[in-house]
């Protein structure tokens, strides 16, 4: 008998195999635990949603968003943008305290990131009186509860600032008191929006030339002036368009009244305590972050930027920032997402954000699931869209690999 034939007679004479039973397979297996696990959320929540509609019926508590119509009934006392009253709607005044949240998180945001950078940079100095300065700012800013800082705060305005009679008059026009910060603000022209055009127009020319001048800077390796440049794109275009408009310099000058300062605008001893102490607390975290990521940086870098001739400052900017940026940008997103979510102690202070006014809406209405389901959505959307954003910029800066 032939090998090829002995091979066939093996064949048939070994038993068929069996099928793998269905519970043994391990990808049907994880498909099996996956539709069980997600039915029995769907299942809770769903229990959840029946159980609490059915004791709000028995309770006679309404439900639904209708309320949003309703007049509101109560003042806020700071609004940005919107021109609100007390006749007013729910839904109004949750915009309100969305974009009060909105602002103070985003003035944080700015002051804090830029303080952070310098007292991180700080902490590096071969200074050392400008390091220890530093370091105690940090241990400081760090390790006292935010709370308690905007309780500091505030009271520092309220207790060591002069009464209104007696304010500061920082500059003409500028008066610092305990109602606050007055300031003059131009007369409404109708100049005015098409400087806020060409405004933005000069940031979309601003991003153009510094493509073009890391562009040439690439092909030629000679680096282009970009603070002279920039800062005239960004003011000459508004600058310009202001002059063609009749060059308008009409002011509304804050003037003491009877009892306060009438005209201008002003900001809240509520939103300077408010912004003080987010911006502080946060750039003592931000600190720590830049100096990681600078020291992150291995020292061959620096000695290399040196050695070609680079000026200390030529070094932090050109070779150490650059690169500790991709170990700097995923911390700090997290604390702009945390300031974001701290400016909801505002209403300790007193500051109308999104919390207390729905805190005041869901005390007269008695919508508790409403109002709260508001600001989860809120907050939520905000978190998002910072992660977004700052995820996208941290793919850009992140180093190709071939």
């Amino acid at each position: 008998m032939t090998d090829q034939a002995e091979r066939r007679a093996g064949a048939r004479s070994q038993p068929p195999q069996q099928a793998t039973p269905i519970w043994r397979d391990p990808r049907t297996r994880a498909i099996i635990w996956q539709v069980l696990i997600l039915g029995g959320i769907i299942a809770l929540a769903a229990y959840l949603v029946h159980n609490t509609l059915v004791n709000l019926e028995a309770r006679s508590i309404r439900t639904g968003f209708g309320f949003f119509e309703q007049e509101a009934g109560f003042a806020i006392g700071e609004s940005t943008f919107i021109d609100y009253r007390a006749s007013d709607s729910y839904g109004k005044a949750f915009a309100v305290g969305l974009l009060n949240t909105l602002r103070v998180s985003l003035i944080g945001i700015v002051l804090a990131t830029l303080i952070g950078v310098v007292m991180g940079i700080a902490r590096l100095s071969s200074n050392w009186l400008v390091a220890k300065l530093a370091s105690v700012y940090v241990e400081v800013m760090r390790n006292i509860p935010l709370l308690l800082q905007l309780f500091f705060w505030y009271g520092a305005i309220s207790f060591l600032l002069p009464a209104v009679r007696d304010a500061l008059n920082l500059m003409p026009g500028v008066f610092l008191s305990k109602a606050g910060l007055q300031y003059a603000v131009p007369v409404g022209h109708p100049v005015h929006p098409w400087m806020g055009l060409a405004f933005l127009a000069g940031i979309g020319g601003c991003v153009l030339y510094y493509r073009w001048a890391k562009k040439r800077q690439a092909e030629t390796g000679v680096e282009p002036r970009l603070g002279l440049p920039l800062t005239g794109i960004l003011v000459g275009l508004p600058g310009l368009v202001w002059l063609i408009g009749g060059a308008p310099v009409a002011m509304n000058v804050p003037e003491f009244g009877t009892f306060n300062y009438q005209g201008g605008a002003s900001v809240t001893p509520e939103f300077l305590a408010l912004l003080l102490g987010l911006t502080f607390y946060t750039a003592g975290f931000l600190a720590e972050i830049v100096r990681a990521g600078i020291l992150a940086v291995p020292h061959g870098q620096t000695e290399a930027a040196s050695a070609i001739g680079l000026r200390r400052g030529q070094v932090l900017r050109l070779v150490l920032l650059p690169q500790a940026l991709r170990i700097i940008v995923p911390p700090t997103t997290s604390q702009y997402l945390n300031l974001t979510k701290n400016s909801s102690l505002a209403v300790a202070i007193g500051y109308p954000d999104l919390v207390s006014v729905a805190n005041t809406s869901l005390n007269q209405t008695g919508q508790a699931i409403e109002c709260i389901s508001i600001m989860m959505a809120c907050y939520l959307t905000i978190s998002l869209t910072i992660s977004f954003f700052m995820n996208w910029y941290n793919r850009r800066i992140a180093l190709v690999e071939r």
